[in-house]
């Protein structure tokens, strides 16, 4: 379970950093920033959920 907040904790502050980056307005940097930490997370949990069954 501490490997999943370590998870969420990485890509909450990895995409806050991506959406400040981000050039456009405000709502877009907020939208960038959504995006891109449920790309961290949805990718991450199928990589895992792929390689919980190989061996």
């Amino acid at each position: 379970m501490i490997h999943f907040l370590y998870l969420i904790t990485f890509a909450l502050i990895v995409s806050a950093v991506f959406g400040a980056l981000h050039v456009g307005s405000a709502r877009d940097r907020f939208l960038y920033a959504g995006k891109t930490f449920l790309q961290f997370v949805g990718i991450s949990l199928l990589i895992a959920w792929i390689l919980y069954f190989i061996p």
